[in-house]
């Protein structure tokens, strides 16, 4: 189970004056301090841990996020930032004794600059958001993680979010060029700007993925690129998970780099299927979806070419697209995959770990051999070009031993993932899910020069305290 510190015992003494001096910062309608109200923040899309915060603030300003930060700041509250809520690490699961500062309600594209191919939108606006305001002028915004409908760009920002594109495009730390941040003390700070590659240290790069550990965003400066000419899906069955993931090692090593390239095991395909009746092939034990994009002839040549690779690898089937309604039926199964596990399995914990692609095929027989060693099943779905796991343990969370089955069995796979050379998170981050796992990965030089950053910007630990870095052991 995950341990969170006890809550400051004056802080909630004086709930009644914090929720006051909120209220005094913000409309009338911006803080929400009723038990009831609450429910809704007290987790996040890691479900299986709760807590009721001290209150909520719903900023709809810069200014309004700095006044509140520098109220809390002056009166040692702790504070959570929190955007839609889907983070799967429980990086927006918040304290007892804190103030959730909810960005959902700053949700505006502030500007559109097509010759320079950007966009300023606040922290609020939804992924898929962006792509959609640009989408008539022929461009698109690149990262799409698959809660890309509901999820926000500052929580994109703040877990560094990827998704099925992310091969080719990179993720979100490769599509921003600038943000604007609050610090605790309420300072706001212009960092990066409207061109690629700004002077001095690379606080973009420190700031992107620091899972709100140092400041807020609220304003984000995105890259868009122009849409491609056209794209075309196509999948691939194989008869073990082994090798599809070898026929995954193959098709990269080959120089090929699809669009996308996402791996779905037997239990995955079969509850997709029910959901999307997208015509995956119920016969396999694997299955690739990859995706690649350009003009017609530039499709035609790269897809005969994946299929002479996945060939090799004597597959049950290989189906590519033909129209663009086929490769949306595709994609509706993998972006609806989550949400479709649970129709088999009451509970689960989504995993999110990243390893070579040469070391797909022996990781993947060895979380075969932990399930049938835990007695709990798992479904494979995740990014397979660049080698970010999302394996989905399936538990109910109504037996507190299936649930304390399957956080062993998470920890393991991610221990696995160090010890092939790979690493505790892609793209979900670490929040307090990984946080116990960290020194797997780090010693305790590189553990405490990630605190010494941390201190220089928030001195008193007050932003997002307990993720992350892993709570002292009592004496």
């Amino acid at each position: 189970m995950i341990d969170l510190p006890a809550p400051n015992q004056a802080t909630l003494a004086a709930r009644e004056r914090i929720v006051a001096g909120l209220r005094a910062i913000l409309p009338e309608t911006g803080v929400i301090a009723e038990p009831l109200r609450l429910k809704p923040y007290e987790t996040d899309g890691l479900s299986a841990y709760r807590q009721t915060p001290l209150a909520v603030a719903l900023p709809e300003t810069t200014e309004q996020v700095a006044a509140v930060l520098r109220f809390c700041h002056d009166n040692g509250v702790r504070v959570v930032p929190r955007g839609a809520g889907t983070s799967l690490s429980g990086g927006a699961l918040p304290l007892a004794d804190a103030v959730v500062v909810g960005l959902m309600r700053m949700n505006r594209i502030l500007a559109i600059d097509y010759a320079d191919r950007l966009a300023v939108v606040q922290p609020g606006v939804t992924n898929i958001g962006i792509t959609e305001a640009v989408r008539g002028a022929g461009f698109f915004y690149a990262p799409d993680p698959s809660s890309q409908l509901a999820c926000m760009i500052g929580g994109n920002v703040n877990m560094n979010s990827g998704g099925a594109h992310c091969l080719k495009y990179g993720v979100t730390a490769n599509n921003l060029l600038g943000l604007k941040i609050v610090t605790i003390e309420g300072e706001i700070i212009d960092i990066g700007g409207t061109h690629l590659d700004a002077a001095g240290y690379d606080w973009l790069g420190l700031l992107t993925g620091s899972e709100g550990q140092l400041a807020i965003v609220t304003e984000v400066t995105v890259r868009i690129l122009r849409s491609p000419e056209g794209a075309r899906a196509m999948l691939a069955a194989f008869t073990s998970n082994e090798i599809a993931g070898a026929c995954v090692d193959a098709i990269i090593t080959s120089g090929i780099i699809p669009v996308a390239l996402e791996f779905m095991d037997r239990p995955a395909i079969h509850a997709c299927e029910a959901f999307a009746h997208a015509g995956y092939p119920l016969d396999a034990e694997a299955m690739l979806i990859i995706e690649v994009e350009g003009s017609t002839a530039e499709q035609d040549d790269l897809l005969a070419r994946i299929k002479a690779i996945c060939a090799r690898f004597d597959p049950i089937s290989l189906k590519v697209s033909q129209s663009a309604e086929e490769s949306a039926a595709i994609w509706k199964g993998r972006k609806g995959a989550f949400g479709a596990v649970g129709r088999i399995s009451p509970d689960y914990l989504c995993m999110d770990g990243t390893i070579p692609t040469g070391r797909l095929p022996e990781v993947l027989r060895r979380i075969g051999e932990m399930s049938e060693s835990y007695g709990l099943k798992v479904a494979n779905i995740f990014h397979a070009g660049d080698g970010n796991l999302h394996p989905l343990i399936m538990f109910d969370a109504n037996d507190p031993e299936s649930f304390h089955r399957a956080e062993t069995f998470g920890a393991d796979i991610l221990r696995l993932c160090v010890e092939v050379g790979g690493c505790l998170t892609g793209e979900h981050g670490v929040g307090v899910e990984k946080r116990d796992l960290m020194p797997a990965q780090f010693n305790d030089i590189e553990l405490d020069q990630q605190r010494r950053i941390k201190t220089a910007f928030d001195p008193d630990w007050l932003l997002n305290t307990a993720k992350v870095f892993p709570l002292p052991r009592a004496a």
